[in-house]
């Protein structure tokens, strides 16, 4: 264990120097620095790791598909569709119990497939839907955590940038990644729904009837405004998503698209203004800032962690449990959702998978071919790192729910109302483990 002191001591000082509340991107690449004096690393390997971020990071084009992502999705938050079809919606559920939650998470879906932009999600659902629930009746940990859990749905269902970062880290095909996720993404929000309804059903008391909205007399004329409200969504998702799947765009190119339909779509429905394009370069660069610099530190840490024989060191605890293939599964699978109460998923995706993909890529699964391992796993993984939006203390989505939320609503609501929700999330990743086939259909079949 001797040789391991140093890579033993740098997970030690990241773990410390994250609960400091330093910022996360300079504890990385301070640590990768420090530790490679003390470890006696000469300095000339300050090159390497300069060229590894240059041209991992800095140089990536694939990346640049991530502002163009976000600028995407901003804009159509800022366009005014989401309330438009949140009442088209909640119109059609009509007299159900759990109606408006279904809509909820049906926007949820659609929003996740339109933007995939978390923090943009909750807070829009939050401050749209949160109080037409609560007025209702629905209980109170019912309502935040279905706003909380469907407005997470777009770290899963492409296009996500969790997704594309992942491509990038591992070197794998985004096109595969968003073919591999969609399905298991459309899973999870089934699940969404059909647990809503359950709880409608069994506790109707939570999920209550609308008492001052008669049900509909014209399901014809509500579906035809939901079919208009959607008309653009759906067109952007086509462009978007269509192009990626069918292999007529890269992910990039895709993403130009995708800002230039919402530029268009913001412009058409009247909300395009000076005050909002600055906002959206607001936001774009801060979050683009945020990712790119975490990125540069993570690169710094895992290489100088690397030069110390922490990969080593990994694969060797890992090897020696002698749990077999799916036993070091589920062990990495349990790290990952422990991390995830802790640490958000971009520090997890670039310090962790470099680390766990190539012990993976050892082992043989059941119904995955050995060129389908990381494509497979990178979904997996994207599906457990959904939870550390929804698992305190940090859960983001919990934060942005309670920055949204009436006074009326505790923090021990928003807490009690994720639970569910990420058991949920835990048994569709527990699913796709004993299923890989629900990830891997759409890659197979489309090439």
């Amino acid at each position: 264990m001797v040789e391991y002191i140093l890579p033993i001591a740098m997970v030690v000082s990241l773990l410390l120097g994250i609960f400091s509340g330093y910022p996360v991107a300079f504890v990385l690449g301070g640590i990768g620095i420090l530790f490679m004096v003390v470890g006696g690393i000469p300095i000339a390997y300050m090159g390497v790791v300069a060229s590894r971020i240059s041209g991992g990071v800095l140089e990536n084009w694939l990346l640049i598909a991530v502002p163009l992502f976000i600028a995407m999705g901003i804009l159509l938050e800022r366009s005014g569709i989401a309330s438009r079809l949140l009442v088209s919606l909640e119109r059609l559920c009509g007299r159900l119990n759990g109606g408006l939650a279904v809509a909820v998470a049906l926007l949820g879906v659609i929003l996740a497939s339109s933007t995939g932009i978390i923090g943009a999600s909750v807070v829009m659902l939050g401050v749209l839907a949160l109080p037409m629930m609560l007025k209702q009746g629905y209980s109170k940990a019912l309502a935040t955590g279905v706003v909380a859990a469907s407005g997470t749905l777009g770290i899963i269902i492409p296009p996500s940038i969790m997704l594309v970062l992942m491509g990038a880290i591992l070197q794998i095909s985004v096109g595969d990644l968003f073919k591999a996720a969609l399905v298991p993404g459309l899973i999870l929000g089934a699940l969404y729904i059909v647990f809503i309804f359950f709880i409608g059903w069994l506790r109707p008391g939570m999920a209550p009837l609308p008492e001052d909205t008669p049900p509909s007399s014209n399901i014809a004329h509500d579906v035809l405004k939901l079919l208009r409200d959607l008309l653009g969504p759906m067109l952007l998702v086509a462009a978007v998503l269509g192009s990626i799947l069918t292999g007529i765009a890269t992910p990039t190119e895709a993403a130009a698209l995708g800002m230039a339909g919402a530029f268009l779509l913001a412009a058409i429905f009247g909300k395009l203004s000076i005050p909002m394009l600055r906002e959206v370069m607001h936001g774009t660069g801060s979050s683009t800032g945020m990712i790119i610099f975490v990125m540069i530190g993570a690169t710094c840490f895992s290489a100088v962690f690397k030069r110390l024989g922490g990969d080593t060191m990994i694969e060797d605890m890992i090897m020696g449990t002698s749990l077999g293939p799916y036993g070091v599964l589920f062990m990495l699978m349990a790290l990952i959702f422990i991390l995830g109460f802790f640490l958000e998923w971009v520090e997890i995706s670039f310090v962790v998978l470099p680390l766990f993909a190539p012990v993976i890529q050892t082992f043989q699964f059941s119904g995955v071919a050995a060129d389908e391992i990381l494509v497979w796993f990178a979904v997996l993984v994207a599906m457990n790192l959904q939870t550390s939006f929804l698992t305190p203390p940090f859960g983001y989505a919990l934060f942005y729910i309670r920055g949204v939320a009436p006074a009326e609503v505790r923090t021990s609501d928003i807490y009690r109302g994720a639970i569910p929700f990420v058991a949920l999330q835990l048994m569709a990743t527990i699913t796709l483990i004993a299923f890989p086939g629900l990830a891997l259909y759409l890659v197979r079949t489309m090439g």
